[in-house]
């Protein structure tokens, strides 16, 4: 009997800490000293709350253990609201969200330089997949599973 209890209680311990399990979100700011002191791949998750592919790649996706423990470990992940007013200071330069000056849902700077794709207006999601050098290996315009996230993931 002690031995099935001690089963149960280990069983469920372990699950408790798959779910606390979380990425290591970093912020713009935190990324720059980061890249300075390591350079490492990064991971750039840009989403907006009405985005409802944003909310499933983030129920879905980044919740999977063994994408936590990718990004976690080869990775920084920066995640960011591209509706966000804040100023963003990053590699010496002052990013602003312009457009939320002139219109309502403006989408930031940084957001419109990093994620927008050619000949084309801006729309989410958008994962960018970047080198340590910070040039850009991979941009993802839609949804994704977390196998194929943990493709991109392995190069």
């Amino acid at each position: 009997m002690k031995t099935i209890l001690l089963f149960l209680f280990l069983a469920c311990g372990s699950l408790a800490a798959q779910e606390r399990a979380q990425i290591n979100w970093l912020s713009w700011e935190e990324l720059d000293s980061a890249l300075v002191t390591k350079p490492k791949k990064t991971l750039v998750f840009f989403h907006a709350d009405w985005c409802a592919y944003c909310k499933k790649i983030d129920r879905v996706v980044f919740t999977k253990p063994e994408v936590i423990q990718k990004l976690n470990t080869d990775y920084y992940a920066v995640r960011m609201d591209v509706e966000t007013t804040d100023s963003i200071h990053f590699d010496g330069k002052t990013f602003t969200n312009t457009q939320a000056l002139t219109r309502r849902n403006g989408v930031h700077d940084l957001a419109l330089l990093l994620g927008t794709r050619p000949q084309k207006s801006f729309s989410l999601p958008v994962t960018l997949i970047l080198n340590e050098d910070f040039t850009i290996e991979k941009r993802i315009f839609n949804y994704y599973t977390s196998a194929l996230l943990l493709g991109f993931l392995a190069y």
